[in-house]
């Protein structure tokens, strides 16, 4: 059987989350295509990882014998986190811009799985686990806007996930989400809704074909 691993990071519930709601649509079809399948599901808003300790980071690079029992508890945690990355046939991240970058949750969540020597480095143990990532923005960063370089989500996560861990990575970028709400973006309410149709079959069309390959 399939396993997809679902992380969500928006502080939204709901359809209130463009990153929950283009996320939902992915996974619903990925589901339809693999009723039996299993999906490891994170809500990092609700229920939060451990940022990283010294304890945690330390017990990565010691021998399992020779960790301190606080070593050893802060390590476990990061294993089962590790391990749920590992036994993924594909992962799907719902990554919102929050102030130019990711949220908290959601690097606290990536500091914990990337392991050098075994996560990260030469020989990465997900390496080539397809990773779809829901990138919304209440803006648009794209290339040729004036925002261009305030674009820090996909950069980053693009040297996270592929850099660092060779993962193939692919992103889903429903943007301009604010211009609903906020009056002086309201003449961009065409794009907003014409972007987030956009992702929302992007992201259909996206679980069908991983739903073939793996």
């Amino acid at each position: 059987m399939t396993t997809l691993l679902h992380i969500d990071s928006s502080v939204f519930p709901g359809e209130a989350s463009a990153s929950r709601a283009v996320a939902e649509t992915f996974r619903r079809t990925w589901q339809e295509q693999h009723p039996e399948g299993t999906v490891i599901y994170r809500d990092l808003a609700k229920d939060p990882v451990p940022h990283i300790t010294a304890d945690a980071h330390t017990a990565g690079f010691l021998d399992p014998t020779a960790r301190t029992p606080e070593q050893a508890e802060a390590f476990g945690a990061r294993l089962e986190l590790i391990e749920e990355l590992e036994r993924a046939d594909a992962v799907l991240i719902g990554a919102p811009m929050y102030n130019f970058s990711i949220p908290s949750t959601l690097k606290a969540w990536l500091d914990n799985v990337i392991l050098f020597g075994r996560t990260a480095g030469d020989a990465p143990s997900a390496k080539g686990t397809p990773v779809t990532v829901v990138a919304s923005r209440g803006g648009s960063y794209a290339p040729g806007t004036p925002r261009e370089g305030y674009e820090y989500v996909q950069n980053l996560l693009g040297a996270i996930l592929v850099d660092m861990m060779s993962l193939d990575a692919e992103f889903i970028v429903p943007e301009l989400t604010m211009a609903p709400s906020n009056p002086a973006m309201a003449e961009l309410v065409p794009l907003y809704e014409a972007s987030r149709e956009r992702a929302h079959q992007h992201a259909a069309a996206k679980a069908k074909q991983l739903a073939l390959r793996v």
